[in-house]
């Protein structure tokens, strides 16, 4: 005979198991998307906001004038510093607003409502990054494009190179010349290529000393001389710039990756807060 504990259940029984394991589970989703779009649209319009007073301090303290104003490297600590606070006050607000207007989870585990609201302080971070990106993108392209239509954009920024080209064509007798251009075209390429490469070869420094000479009235030595300087300074330059974009690179990470922490850890703020508040 069968004991109770190892007997098999009935037909009822089992109906009646699957009846409660089917009422453990919701019939609505665990994520609040309402709340996520609201926290994440508040991120994005405080993170604009900021980007604005941000841009609007930087701007008032350059000077056009030398040794007038905030020094280059004051004013690019100071960017990544608001850089970082922007992304740390629009994500934790974000991130706490959503956690208050989520709805309440009842019959849930604690563990389990910690682990949701930290989720839904992450989305909002995500939807908020996303918003703000796609906006900035918007209005860069709107920028560029109205500038291109009217003109505005100067020949150095559309050739970066444009700087030292110039100056590899300067004459200690300047006159107009309409048929400089191509001579100027071909070494403005042999420059870019030379960049990219990392070094000149010694065939394209000759001709470019050629070239020079026969446009500017310079002998041979003092020719190649010129494209030994000239592509220095230009190299400095671009390898500059180069590492001031990675570092930028790597503090954007960090504010990010700051953004997403505290959006998260504002949500669990926001949803302990929720879960107290008593119905009257």
């Amino acid at each position: 005979m069968a004991s109770p504990a190892t007997a098999p259940l009935t037909r009822s029984q089992q109906s009646s198991i699957v009846e409660l394991a089917g009422k453990n589970e919701a019939s609505y989703s665990a994520i609040s998307w309402a709340a996520v779009f609201g926290g994440a649209a508040v991120a994005a319009a405080t993170s604009l906001i900021l980007l604005a007073l941000g841009t609007g301090i930087g701007l008032s303290s350059v000077s056009p004038w030398s040794n007038a104003g905030a020094t280059a490297s004051a004013i690019g600590t100071a960017a990544i510093l608001w850089l970082v606070v922007s992304e740390i006050i629009a994500s934790t607000m974000g991130g706490y607003l959503a956690g208050r207007l989520r709805t309440k989870w009842v019959n849930v585990h604690t563990d389990e409502v910690y682990f949701r609201d930290t989720a839904h302080g992450f989305l909002v971070w995500a939807v908020g990054l996303v918003i703000t990106a796609a906006f900035l993108a918007s209005a860069v392209t709107a920028m560029v494009g109205g500038a291109a239509r009217t003109g505005a954009i100067a020949r150095t920024t559309s050739d970066p190179n444009a700087y030292y080209v110039d100056s590899l064509f300067r004459s200690d007798n300047p006159s107009p010349d309409q048929n400089a251009a191509p001579a100027r075209a071909e070494a403005g390429s042999i420059l870019a290529n030379s960049l990219t490469q990392g070094d000149m070869g010694a065939a394209d420094k000759t001709y470019l000393a050629k070239l020079i000479a026969s446009r500017t009235g310079l002998s041979q030595t003092d020719a190649e001389n010129r494209v030994s300087e000239i592509f220095a300074e230009a190299r400095q330059a671009a390898d500059t710039t180069r590492k001031a974009g990675a570092h930028l690179s790597y503090w954007t990470f960090f504010a990010l990756l700051v953004g997403a922490f505290c959006a998260s850890f504002a949500a669990t703020i926001g949803g302990k807060q929720r879960d107290r508040v008593v119905v009257i």
